[in-house]
């Protein structure tokens, strides 16, 4: 069985998602070749998994400090470059094609009649979920910017729609967490503004990441730029994550039982959906608004809240596609079983 699988590479959630996907995949004996757009090549890293792997222009939204810039998303956008990718990408060689709200391989797809799955966080929002600022226009976007014959939604809770449990590339290791390790990602902030939020907390070890970081020590503060197994190991040995609302690391933290507090992207809608549902569910805290006293007071909070048992989703998607991927036998999967606590 041979499978193209298109990945979304503005988030690095989409492509963590294909680590875990594609380390299953091959798993189960089929041919994945990847295609990834939205994000330069250069801007790339440790993709040394996906093999000779495409890189495309696709669509990505531009954003500063802490917001969506609207205005330069449109005049950086190249629709004429798009629709010529997705004329040019030939599918007849595969026997289906995976979507993680990749445009071109969707769109590919459709217009070759190949047959199509798509799965991610975005689907979900087809579904009645939480959401905040659902427009005709977010509803247009979630439908038609990557659509495919079959969506599967993932999402930290089924809310009684037909969606399955996040899919997390998380592997075995000892609970090893230090209570004052905490685990910053915040891609969309000012990086020294974050710094200068987080440097009176010194009685707080913080492992922040971010673009634009080169690997440095500031005190109690440990600077890195993007990397996935340093970034893990931090992940699993930090007590408590502080990030933007980005659906794949609040996944992550959630299954290893961290404390979280979120910022949403303003403007963005999934972002700001995503902090109302950590809310409601009460797995997590968010915040319009962060600086030094924000981030004491939570880290100070006691531990309060729902914790969760997420099922091996990936697994049970690749046997799935495996066997044919019947959209019946994928509802007789049961993966809500004993999720939370």
């Amino acid at each position: 069985m041979r499978v193209l699988y298109g990945v979304q590479a503005t988030g690095n959630g989409h492509i963590s998602r294909a680590r875990a996907m594609g380390k299953y995949l091959k798993a189960e004996g089929i041919a994945v070749d990847f295609l990834f757009s939205g994000r330069p090549a250069d801007q790339l890293f440790d993709m040394q998994q996906f093999g000779d792997f495409q890189v495309k222009t696709g669509l990505t939204f531009v954003t500063e400090q802490g917001h969506i810039n609207y205005l330069k998303t449109a005049a950086q956008a190249k629709p004429l470059e798009l629709w010529r990718d997705i004329r040019a990408l030939d599918c007849s060689a595969y026997d289906l094609v995976l979507t993680d709200f990749e445009p071109i391989t969707a769109w590919a797809a459709r217009r070759q009649k190949k047959r199509s799955v798509a799965i991610g966080h975005q689907y979900a929002f087809l579904h009645q979920i939480p959401q905040i600022h659902d427009t005709p226009l977010s509803r247009s976007i979630f439908k038609w910017f990557a659509p495919a014959q079959q969506q599967i939604g993932l999402h930290w809770h089924h809310f009684n729609q037909p969606i399955l449990p996040p899919i997390v590339d998380l592997e075995p290791a000892a609970n090893t967490a230090d209570a004052n390790k905490v685990l910053v990602y915040l891609p969309f902030e000012d990086q020294q503004q974050v710094i200068r939020w987080l440097q009176p907390l010194t009685q707080y070890q913080f492992y922040l990441y971010g673009p634009g970081l080169s690997k440095n020590q500031l005190g109690h503060i440990q600077c890195s730029g993007p990397c996935v197994d340093e970034f893990k190991r931090d992940l699993h040995q930090s007590s408590a994550v502080l990030s933007n609302a980005g659906f794949e690391l609040v996944s992550e933290a959630l299954q290893l039982q961290k404390r979280i507090l979120v910022k949403a992207l303003r403007g963005q809608m999934e972002q700001e959906s995503n902090a109302l549902a950590l809310t409601q569910l009460q797995l997590g805290q968010s915040t319009s608004m962060l600086n030094t006293e924000v981030i004491a007071d939570w880290l100070a909070s006691p531990v309060q809240g729902n914790t969760v048992h997420y099922a091996n989703v990936a697994l049970a998607l690749a046997t799935w596609i495996r066997a044919g991927a019947c959209p019946t036998e994928l509802q007789q999967l049961n993966l809500w079983q004993n999720h939370q606590d």
